[in-house]
């Protein structure tokens, strides 16, 4: 035998089939549920003992086969892919949870009705079996698309126009650092507190002890998207070469140009990705729509008057108070079913900030 050879059989022998890792997980998998099925199963015990077995099983073989070195190798490597599908197992848990609990209840009525007009007495029949489910969410679909818009008008300009001094402007002197700092702390504020500024502020100032709408609210919630869009939008700011400014400077562009043509459209995919993040961050809140904009049952399209309900404050009213007390079930099948449609409007949301980011980024063709 050839000496080539010699050495070619020494450098693949030992070696772990390719279909190991493979055969490892799917071996997991199953006595993953096995285990789980023993206690209780769950989608989410099931997933914590598949990926225990996975992390655990896998570098032994492989260290068995090609010796502790690579054993020790793979199983940093199985650490991170187990680590990875643990971090997995409460997305999958929520998901699993509000698919099988929100289909269900949804319907054309729920879509396109409001609860104006619906009773106990109209939900004891549906739990009887006499009618389908009657009420929808179709107010409070209007209610969160109309707040969560003005909230985005109101902040989106602010955040962005703050992050530009920030990053354009400022020298550090005292108000680039007092500015820094109350973005700091609004950044932690509670929800609830910024329900109550906006609630006191329109109350001083209009004079009326209780102003609650739309608008009130969206003021709140902008509250809580200024900080996280000046945040973001800094960010993605300073990560643009400063080669591209010196260059539009050389060329004789003004600063103000060189910033609305260079360095935004730059840093347009990371700042559409931090204001659908912000929209994301209070498109489900629900103790400052309490405070500012109450709740109700009818549809009101008019943000700056009258009270107004969100799917968020929806969910929770029909969960703590059911409409039918005696039959509870509807009431919870109407909620699940809310909180289904509002997590499809985030994930439309971040589908459409994609777009725009797609839309707006700068060409990198010839």
């Amino acid at each position: 035998m050839s000496s080539a050879a010699v050495t070619s059989s020494r450098f693949t022998s030992g070696q772990a089939p390719k279909w190991l890792t493979p055969a490892v997980g799917l071996a997991a998998i199953i006595l993953g549920a096995a285990l789980s099925a023993l206690i209780g199963f769950s989608v989410a015990t099931w997933a914590l003992f598949a990926g225990l077995i996975f992390v655990i099983a896998g570098p032994i073989l492989i260290g068995i086969i090609e010796g502790r070195r690579k054993g020790s190798d793979a199983f940093a490597r199985f650490l991170v892919y187990g680590t990875f599908l643990i971090a997995l197992i409460p997305l999958v848990s929520v998901l699993w949870t509000v698919l099988s609990k929100g289909i269900p209840g949804l319907s054309g009525n729920l879509l396109t009705t409001s609860m104006n007009g619906v009773t106990g007495v109209v939900d004891n029949k549906t739990a009887a079996g006499d009618q389908p489910i009657l009420g929808g969410i179709y107010h409070a679909i209007i209610g969160t698309l109309e707040i969560t818009a003005l909230a985005t008008i109101i902040s989106v300009p602010i955040g962005l126009l703050t992050a530009i001094y920030l990053v354009e402007y400022a020298t550090g002197g005292p108000l680039s650092r007092a500015i820094t700092f109350f973005v700091d702390v609004m950044t932690g504020i509670p929800s609830i507190v910024a329900g109550l500024f906006a609630a006191s502020f329109f109350a001083f100032a209009t004079g009326s002890p209780s102003t609650r709408t739309g608008f009130v609210a969206a003021v709140a919630l902008s509250v809580l998207m200024v900080p996280t869009v000046v945040r973001n939008a800094e960010e993605m700011l300073r990560i643009v070469p400063n080669e591209l400014r010196e260059a539009s400077y050389a060329l004789g562009v003004r600063k103000w140009r060189t910033i609305m043509k260079v360095v935004i459209p730059t840093a347009i995919s990371g700042i559409a990705s931090g204001v659908t993040l912000a929209i994301a961050r209070v498109i489900g809140e629900t103790a400052p729509i309490l405070v500012t904009a109450g709740f109700v049952n009818s549809i009101n399209f008019n943000a700056f008057s009258g009270w107004m309900a969100t799917l968020p404050t929806y969910i929770y009213y029909q969960i703590m108070t059911p409409t039918s007390p005696t039959s509870p079930q509807v009431s919870e099948t109407r909620a699940w079913a809310a909180a289904l449609i509002l997590i499809l409007i985030v994930m439309l949301l971040n589908l459409t900030a994609r777009a725009i980011a797609k839309a707006f980024a700068p060409k990198t063709g010839r």
